[in-house]
């Protein structure tokens, strides 16, 4: 199992690289105690950072949505992401941008915190073993629901939102699956813990709309394939009944890609043609010379 914090390299930290194993984050940092913490996942490809920028503005975004400021520019924030996929040298690798309020305030206010910004770069494979990807993965019904827009900053990449991810996709795995679908409050189909999902029906693409959870970049970037492929998307909201009419089902995101299902509970799907073109023209989009 890999250690995240005894690894060679260097990380970015609150504006500049240092030795890895020497970055540190005190017990009584406000992000850890309360939340209050940030963050984003990016994929490096051929040693180009894919969607860069939409990252980047969503990480500044998530940020203000959470009552802080990032005390850097987009385009410090950017540099600075170049700059650390550089030192680390990896030609393919996950990049895991983070801000966080510090330990200058310990309560729930903490208006006066410092902002701290890390930027860590790793090697990092596919998110599901290539086994389980190609033969379409298995997802359980999460035991937690995403929550309402007026319970939770549901539209920021926040820390604290991921606890009932983590909690679902444990059940999950403890029951033999590899991840777990989400419902939103009112029963809907949502996400899974980490990816968006898309089932294909009569040659049409049907995706939940995404008023509870992130729109994410993966998410759009495969919309705007689909549509260049003259294939049919329609957001709309969609009942946890209406997956059997589905002849394909398939998931996005940065790390999960584009990742066919097999099977959802008791019902199975076969990785099919509008899955298979995907998941190759996306693999060519991020590969391309940026």
């Amino acid at each position: 199992m890999l250690n995240f914090d005894d690894q060679d390299g260097r990380i970015w930290y609150n504006g500049s690289l240092k030795e890895w194993r020497n970055i540190r984050l005190h017990v009584l940092s406000h992000g850890l105690h309360y939340g209050s913490c940030v963050f984003e996942g990016e994929r490096v490809y051929n040693g180009n950072i894919f969607k860069l920028r939409e990252h980047t503005e969503r990480l500044i975004k998530s940020a203000e949505t959470l009552g802080f400021v990032i005390p850097y520019s987009l385009q410090q924030i950017e540099d600075a992401t170049v700059e650390t996929v550089s030192a680390q040298g990896f030609s393919d690798a996950y990049v895991r941008p983070v801000a966080w309020r510090g330990s200058e305030m310990m309560g729930v206010s903490a208006q006066e915190s410092t902002i701290h910004l890390a930027i860590a770069v790793w090697e990092w494979p596919s998110y599901f073993s290539p086994e389980a990807r190609m033969k379409g993965i298995k997802l359980s019904w999460a035991p937690y629901k995403r929550p309402s827009p007026e319970c939770a900053p549901v539209h920021s990449k926040a820390a604290g939102l991921y606890m009932i991810c983590t909690l679902s996709k444990h059940a999950a795995e403890a029951e033999g699956f590899d991840d777990a679908l989400m419902l939103d409050w009112r029963g809907q189909v949502a996400e899974t813990t980490g990816a968006n999902v898309f089932l294909v029906i009569d040659g049409s693409i049907h995706t939940p709309t995404p008023d509870c959870f992130l729109n994410g970049i993966t998410r759009r970037a495969v919309i705007d394939l689909a549509r260049g492929h003259g294939i049919e998307i329609i957001e709309r909201a969609i009942f946890p009944e209406e997956l059997s009419k589905a002849d394909e089902v398939f998931v996005t995101g940065t790390a999960a890609e584009v990742t066919p299902v097999g099977q959802i509970d008791e019902m199975k799907f076969k990785v099919g043609p509008v899955t298979k073109l995907l998941l190759e023209e996306y693999d060519h989009l991020v590969r391309q010379t940026q």
